[in-house]
């Protein structure tokens, strides 16, 4: 028998992909806002999974509309949908509910960045309707993922981590008592990258009578015995893709081509258009790394950017991929551009494509992104590591096991 669950917040579908991944569950229905998220992932469910209602079943609708997400919408915008009830009443249970608000309202650098720390963002509450999702269908279990900053996020005085522990708790739910407990890194998972997140589950109090007991063994033996044996570098993730050589023609400029594209099998390998100016730029921190001299510190980064840009930046704004070490994290900003994710090749002199971008993330060369560049970054940056959650869908299905 598979478990059958629902995945809110769905983005592409990282989080989907490696529960589905283990062969232990099924996807009842999921929701997500986005249109190239919601139709990479009911590609994906097709072609990979073999959903044939996938184009039904992944819901384009916005979670805040309560009323309508449960019995159904026909809406402008979001077009016509049967609602999760439609769907949940086809099965005997709705097992699990996995997902994740969007992370940006709790991320340390998201508050830094806004004038007023992120308080006015209407996604600090999006957990809310994930909690009346849960209420509504009464899962075992729930798992639910965001950025360590969860922690500290506290927009209108009180801690977001007290609101969802005391929402939770009143619907019969528990999470841990320790959330630091909860605080994984992708790279320990084997995934080719430092990732810090968050994974809270909680657990129905109808069927685990002592659930404390149960989390604090799930956090410290069980999901832990999935972890990998050593960490995975950059080089390993994408060394052996064809190099994108750098053209120095006016001609190529012109057009906005700025390197090869040779052949490639595999799908959106190909370079962003990088100017001579940022190119060259490349090149000397690419160098600097390679000969292991590692002069440009955060401080000649940025002297090296006003000498480049002709004005000065109070963050320095490029990073050098190291290859012998799992990657920074990928990041969502990377659709605006991509000087922090630079390629650590110097004979290439760029940054990253959506393909290494993917495979730094975890996600399989035939995992198939819908819509332009931009949102194929976006929606990378914003998904949990598919490896990452085959991990943590494998240590869930003991607790369910459990029952």
């Amino acid at each position: 028998m598979k478990y059958r669950m629902i995945d809110l917040f769905a983005g592409c579908g990282g989080l989907t992909e490696g529960f589905m991944q283990t062969g232990d569950y099924a996807e009842v229905a999921a929701v997500e806002w986005l249109k190239p998220q919601v139709n990479t992932l009911r590609k994906r469910l097709k072609e990979k999974w073999g959903e044939k209602e996938a184009d039904d079943r992944v819901m384009h609708f916005d979670i805040q509309r309560e009323e309508e997400l449960f019995h159904g919408w026909d809406d402008e915008e979001f077009g016509v949908g049967k609602g999760l009830d439609f769907y949940a009443s086809q099965v005997p249970q709705i097992d699990l509910i996995i997902g994740g608000p969007p992370c940006q309202a709790y991320s340390v650098a998201g508050r830094v960045r806004d004038e007023n720390g992120m308080k006015d963002d209407y996604r600090n509450y999006l957990f809310e309707h994930y909690l009346s999702v849960v209420n509504r269908y009464k899962p075992k279990l729930f798992v639910f993922e965001n950025v360590p900053g969860i922690l500290s996020a506290s927009p209108d005085g009180r801690h977001i981590t007290e609101l969802i522990t005391k929402g939770f708790d009143s619907i019969g739910y528990q999470i841990t008592g320790d959330l630091k407990k909860a605080i994984v890194n992708a790279a320990e998972y084997g995934v080719p990258q430092n990732r810090n997140r968050v994974i809270i589950v909680g657990l129905n109090k109808e069927y685990y009578p002592e659930p404390q007991k149960v989390l604090d063994k799930f956090y410290d033996e069980i999901l832990t015995q999935y972890k990998s044996d050593r960490l995975f570098t950059v080089r390993e993730a994408i060394g052996d893709l064809p190099k994108l050589m750098p053209l120095f023609d006016e001609g190529h400029h012109k057009k906005r081509i700025s390197h090869t594209t040779p052949e490639c099998p595999i799908s959106w390998h190909v370079p962003r258009y990088s100017n001579l100016r940022d190119m060259d730029t490349f090149r000397i921190l690419e160098e600097d790394v390679e000969s292991g001299r590692r002069e440009y510190d955060s401080k000649k980064i940025s002297e090296l950017y006003e000498q480049k840009i002709g004005s000065k930046s109070p963050i320095h704004r490029y990073h050098v991929l190291e290859p012998d070490e799992p990657s920074t994290t990928i990041i969502a900003h990377l659709y605006k551009d991509g000087n922090r994710f630079i390629h650590y090749d110097s004979a290439q002199q760029r940054t990253i494509t959506v393909r290494e971008a993917a495979r730094l993330q975890s996600f399989q060369d035939d995992f198939e992104f819908v819509g332009s560049r931009g949102n194929a970054y976006q929606m990378i940056g914003n998904a949990v590591p598919p490896r990452l959650a085959k991990a943590i869908a494998s240590a869930v299905r003991k607790l369910l096991e459990e029952i």
